[in-house]
């Protein structure tokens, strides 16, 4: 016991002695850079020029491949949207096999196949290897897209471009590719309805045929295999891929990329309580440059994270915004540095200037080698992460060979990252983080926002565009003619849905519409019953069967909500709502929920002058509707705002059967909560004697 206790004290003596030995003014240099290894990773190319990459890995006995295109295929032109389709599309049955067929093969084996327009993978269990080969082969060889596939996913693109329209970050990423590469650039399609319309099966079955050949085609097997067991099965199911000369396709180079000249793109969103902004354009970065590492070290220090330059500026400094961030991409064509935050209306401008402030300070203020070790760190420990994955692994040997990088450029990557300067971040921030040449996109309020970014502009103007990134001339509220008031609108609009009497006439009535989400059959039920009883029904329709998913009940004094089994009590400002919607003749009580309504002028909805109407009810909640003159029916309705506004269009009005003369939409647009539902009557049915028992 005693001479442990010596060894003890005789340690915290050299101990004591080490420390004052030890100058703790003196930062301790960086260790060096650990040498990476990669694994092993084997390669061989077929006859008809497949180039296949082999990483063994067995820790567990799977595997999986992928097959990855090198093309520069031919724009999309008037038909944009169709590559986005093709990862459906593919899977949607060969000349061998129907859709059905395969995917009940895929299945069968627990695995899974995925394609896009640039290729294809697999991955499943080794056992199965010969299997997932064999049906990656026929889906690389043998597609046949039936028509009704393509109409499908059509459908589904256009339902998804309705959800897009009032959403700003759709708006700002649409807008930014159209301002950064132009129209004429396969970054700067963007799909609209009328692209998606145009599109035809043979367009995508000559891309198919054209593109989809092994001679321009990488692959990579990971997995619990070996070189001398996975050639003879790529040779067997592959071999007989035919290869064929591919087209390579010239594109126009940015315009941005190559003049000094700073612009402000605003897309109007409707009801905006905040601004999407991004500083963006494109930069001639590619994979494996000599730049490449020095930019992403240079941009982790802008705005890589919570410790960026921005994030502590606009975020920890102003608390103007939740996060706010950059990236600068590399890229075989054209890269992209994009500087981006969320922020309030009422300091948009100000956040903008935060951000280009910032960009400015990387070219002029020297970064600290805290900063600058903290961010090598950061990068060197993903790095590391990555290559745990053997996928990793593989596309950095795809890589390497497709960017004819240097063959010891991964192993060399964290040494070079690590001799990065405070002089390499500065030289590369002045050759890619610019705000001379830059596009100011927001997506926001342009009553509130837009007049402000003005100044940030080269020429003083602010651009404007529409949600898929088309120039336009934004609507603006001028004035109403003289005499006309809001009061007057109204009585004009009862006049025009069949006045007091026929509405006075409904004791009860029962609309069913049809709609669908995401190419899924939905059916809307909503009844009422006189004084105030309410009842709203959605149903789905899968398999030929009906479901019902969401329910709302009032019976005059109380009701509950239900959906996915939930049962929920209506209370508070619910409660409120539901007594009025439950109202037959809500529109001729004004007074008795305390609306206000007042002329704000007129506006164009859809192309045509309306009048603007703001309402406000007894508790201070505004709502905006929107008015035909020729009509003087109400053709739109905006209420909320933020996440939680509603967007409501009115078309196609028409007489009610058994009523005198009452009228109705009979279609009904919705944009909420980042969904849009096209509604289209199917019965109304009018005093039929609903029973009370149906709203218990």
């Amino acid at each position: 016991m005693k001479k442990t206790t010596l060894s003890i004290l005789t340690l915290a003596l050299c101990g004591a002695a080490w420390a004052q030995k030890l100058d703790r003014s003196i930062k301790p240099k960086p260790a060096a850079a650990p040498e990476i290894k990669l694994g092993k990773t084997e390669s061989f190319t077929l006859p008809n020029g497949l180039k296949v990459f082999v990483v063994e890995n067995h820790k567990l006995p799977v595997i999986s491949c992928s097959i990855q295109l090198d093309i520069r295929p031919e724009l999309e032109g008037d038909m944009a949207g169709y590559r986005d389709m093709m990862s459906e599309l593919l899977l949607s049955g060969t000349k061998t096999r129907s859709k059905d067929k395969l995917n009940e093969e895929i299945d069968r084996m627990g695995a899974r196949i995925d394609a896009n327009s640039e290729g294809l993978s697999g991955s499943g269990l080794k056992k199965y290897q010969d299997k997932i080969f064999e049906l990656m082969a026929d889906v690389a060889m043998n597609v046949n897209i039936p028509q009704d596939e393509l109409d499908a996913e059509k459908k589904k693109a256009l339902s998804a471009l309705e959800t897009q329209k009032n959403d700003g970050d759709a708006m700002v990423n649409n807008v930014s590719a159209v301002v950064n590469f132009g129209t004429n650039h396969p970054y700067g399609e963007i799909p609209n309805e009328s692209t998606i319309s145009k599109i035809t099966l043979e367009r995508c079955n000559r891309y198919y045929q054209t593109y989809f050949r092994p001679n321009v085609a990488y692959m990579a097997i990971v997995g619990d295999v070996t070189m001398a067991e996975i050639k003879p099965v790529v040779e067997k199911y592959f071999g007989s891929w035919a290869k064929q000369d591919v087209p390579v396709s010239n594109y126009t180079i940015p315009e941005v990329a190559t003049t000094k000249l700073t612009k402000v793109a605003f897309a109007p969103r409707t009801g905006a309580v905040q601004s999407v902004v991004s500083v963006t354009y494109p930069v001639d970065l590619k994979p494996g440059s000599p730049d490449a590492i020095k930019a992403r070290v240079a941009n982790t220090i802008l705005g890589g994270g919570s410790q960026g330059r921005l994030f502590l500026d606009l975020r920890e400094k102003h608390a103007w915004t939740y996060g706010a961030y950059s990236s600068l991409n590399e890229d075989k064509l054209m890269g992209t540095f994009d500087a981006t935050v969320k922020c309030r209306n009422i300091v948009s401008d100000s956040s903008v200037e935060a951000l280009l402030d910032e960009m400015n300070s990387m070219q002029t203020v020297a970064v600290p080698d805290t900063s600058l070790q903290n961010s090598i760190t950061y990068l060197s420990g993903g790095f590391a992460i990555g290559l745990e994955d053997p996928k990793r692994v593989a596309q950095y040997a795809i890589n390497t060979e497709r960017y004819n990088l240097p063959k010891d450029y991964y192993q060399n990557y964290l040494k070079n990252l690590a001799a990065v300067t405070p002089t390499d971040v500065m030289e590369v921030s002045k050759k890619y983080i610019r705000t001379d040449h830059a596009n100011i996109v927001v997506a926001g309020s342009k009553e509130e926002v837009a007049d402000k970014l003005a100044r940030f502009s080269k020429d003083g103007k602010v651009d404007f565009y529409d949600n898929f990134g088309k120039p336009v001339t934004p609507s603006s509220t001028t004035a109403a003619p003289a005499g006309v008031t809001a009061d007057g609108i109204y009585k004009k609009y009862i006049a025009a849905i069949g006045g007091e009497k026929a509405i006075n006439a409904i004791k009860d009535i029962k609309v069913v519409m049809t709609s669908e989400i995401q190419g899924t059959p939905l059916e809307i039920m909503e009844m009422k019953k006189a004084p105030n009883m309410y009842k709203q029904s959605i149903s789905i329709s899968m398999s030929g069967q009906s479901m019902v998913v969401q329910k709302q009940v009032f019976d005059g004094t109380k009701g509950y909500m239900e959906a996915q089994g939930q049962k929920k009590a209506i209370e508070g400002d619910d409660l409120d709502d539901v007594k009025e919607t439950a109202d037959i003749a809500a529109d001729l009580h004004t007074e008795k929920y305390g609306q206000k309504r007042t002329l704000k002028g007129m506006e164009k909805v859809n192309g045509k002058d309306a009048y603007v109407v703001e309402v406000v009810d007894k508790k201070g909640k505004k709502s905006t509707e929107y008015y035909d003159p020729a009509t003087s029916l109400v053709v739109k309705k905006v209420s909320g705002e933020g996440d939680k506004m509603e967007i409501t269009t009115y078309d196609d009005y028409k007489a009610v059967p058994g009523t005198n003369g009452f009228k109705m939409a009979y279609k009904v647009v919705q944009e909420a909560q980042g969904q849009t539902f096209n509604a289209t009557v199917k019965t109304i049915e009018v005093n039929k004697n609903i029973p009370a028992t149906e709203f218990k």
